[in-house]
């Protein structure tokens, strides 16, 4: 067997602080992660590890350590890595427990770095906030103020304030200015939590707006904690903005930037950085995801400025890396760019576009290996044979998915968990795997034909196909083949949450900035 190479603790901490590129990578699902992780780890499930490992590592000769806590994920992905090309792999020693035993500090949740950089931007520049009791009382007196919602359209209309206006983190300086044109007008900016809304206010305050600004503390959280209802299903969304305050907001979002250190890029300027191999860079375009559909830059990848600064670690996972941010109004990459400068990236604004640079239509496609070869059946094959005996079917969809709908008597399960799956499921004379669209499923049955001599099929087209069928479908937890761990609840998001899980959110939030402090690697630098 061939003896893995390995990185430690202290490898890992010293290359953070020199500012080398770091691509720390944790192969349990989602919910395990977010119990305990070191700051700059990227989650990276094995079960997803070849779906997304080109986009978000897409340097080969990255120097990648790998992670986990005793399940035996790392040897099987240091092989899956070196088979599609990784040349630097390494694994963490001692897994996550070496990391604990080292003296590494630990963090919970999801998109830490950003939270506790949001945390500490509030703690530094004291950005002005409300409580949940003194804006309702101003909504209550019909003052003069607009609540503005810097999360995703989705969640904004999941659940929000009463009269709220969807305009996404990196939206509110291109846009506030028509939306709340009468300088008196009292601005409050609202996520579910914390750190949008912090990051939010910031951003107007730092581009020098004349309305007074005050983020909503604790946002819906503490909304619902002083027991105020929040509106669901609202859908109220910016507009489109004039020349004069499209020119306006992009001197100001100019000047924060440069304040910030962010750097200036042409096309050629661009090309000299994407042809330097030993360094990874990034080309995210922050426009809205319509604009971007619309026409974007070749090769750019569409990352909506409010939710790079949040999930950046989603986005771009390998720390040190240089990251160029492209829209078409000068405001939104500079906003965007001016955040991730101040949390330690080196990244630079992509100046000097036309219209014609933008010939690329479409949605973003990750770049992904080929897929195996594997035996297909369609919709009315598997159909018959269900009415029979001896077919499981497999379902590797995420597992909300799953429970709001599947095809009748399939079985959930995570890939990366198969041996154990088995254990679960009845006697088969045939196994047949699905997903949505039959994607992850096709490597799922690639692992499951390595372990088993019953034949394996994939659904062509997978769920999806069922469903344009018009074939039944059931929901709930019917069959779970293995434990929902592939997604972390978070405590902000939903609307049945318990107060305590909320409060205990919040209190974490607050004790980020210590745990920022003893860990000693994150290079922020507050404006």
């Amino acid at each position: 067997m061939t003896r893995l190479s390995t990185r430690s603790f202290h490898d890992i901490r010293s290359a953070l602080l020199a500012h080398e590129e770091v691509a720390l990578i944790d192969l349990r699902e989602e919910d395990p992660f977010a119990q305990a992780h070191p700051l700059f780890a990227a989650n990276i499930p094995l079960s997803k590890l070849e779906l997304e490992i080109f986009a978000r590592v897409p340097r080969r000769d990255t120097a990648i350590t790998v992670y986990d806590d005793g399940e035996g994920l790392s040897a099987i992905a240091v092989e899956r890595l070196q088979a599609l090309g990784y040349s630097d792999v390494a694994v963490l020693e001692g897994g996550l427990g070496g990391w604990r035993d080292a003296g590494g500090e630990l963090f919970r949740d999801v998109n830490v770095p950003s939270k506790a950089f949001g945390e500490l931007v509030e703690s530094v520049r004291h950005t002005p906030s409300l409580a949940a009791e003194e804006v309702q009382a101003l909504l209550d007196s019909q003052a003069n103020v607009v609540v503005l919602d810097a999360r995703r359209f989705d969640e904004y209309q999941t659940m929000s304030i009463p009269g709220g206006i969807s305009v996404p983190g990196a939206e509110l300086v291109l846009r506030v200015a028509e939306l709340a044109p009468d300088p008196a007008t009292r601005v409050i900016v609202n996520c579910a939590g914390r750190t949008r809304s912090i990051i939010g206010t910031q951003s107007l305050v730092n581009a020098g707006i004349p309305n007074p600004v005050a983020a909503l503390r604790n946002g819906t959280i503490g909304w619902t904690l002083a027991g105020q209802q929040l509106a669901h299903g609202q859908a109220q969304r910016f507009a489109e903005v004039g020349d004069s305050t499209r020119s306006s907001a992009a001197e100001r979002a100019r000047a924060v930037a440069d304040r910030a250190g962010v750097q200036r890029l042409d096309r050629q300027g661009l090309a000299t950085w994407q042809a330097e191999t030993a360094r990874t860079t990034y080309l995210f375009d922050v426009r809205t995801p319509e604009e971007y559909v619309a026409g974007h830059l070749p090769n750019s990848r569409s990352t909506p400025g409010g939710q790079l600064v949040q999930e950046t670690d989603h986005n771009a996972s390998v720390r040190g890396a240089r990251i160029v941010l492209v829209d078409d109004d000068g405001v939104r990459a500079n906003m965007s760019a001016s955040w991730l400068a101040q949390m330690g990236w080196e990244v630079a604004v992509l100046d000097g576009l036309s219209k014609a640079d933008f010939s690329e239509t479409g949605e973003w496609q990750a770049p992904r290996p080929a897929l195996a070869r594997n035996t297909e059946i369609d919709v009315e094959q598997l159909q018959a044979w269900l009415a029979e005996e001896g077919t499981v079917l497999l379902d590797f969809t995420a597992s909300a998915n799953y429970v709001k709908r599947h095809i009748p008597g399939a079985y959930w399960a995570i890939r990366a968990q198969l041996p154990e799956a088995l254990e679960r499921l009845p006697k088969a004379e045939r196994y047949v795997l699905t997903c949505g669209s039959s994607l992850l499923a096709s490597f799922a049955a690639t692992d499951l034909q390595a372990l088993t001599r019953t034949p394996v099929y994939l659904l062509a087209g997978g769920t999806a196909s069922w469903i344009a069928a018009g074939k039944p479908l059931e929901s709930g937890e019917t069959r779970l083949a293995a434990e929902r761990t592939d997604r972390y609840r978070r405590p902000y998001e939903g609307t049945d949450n318990p107060r305590e899980a909320m409060q205990g959110y919040l209190d974490w939030e607050f004790g980020l900035i210590a745990q920022l402090e003893r860990d000693g690697t994150h290079g922020f630098k507050v404006l």
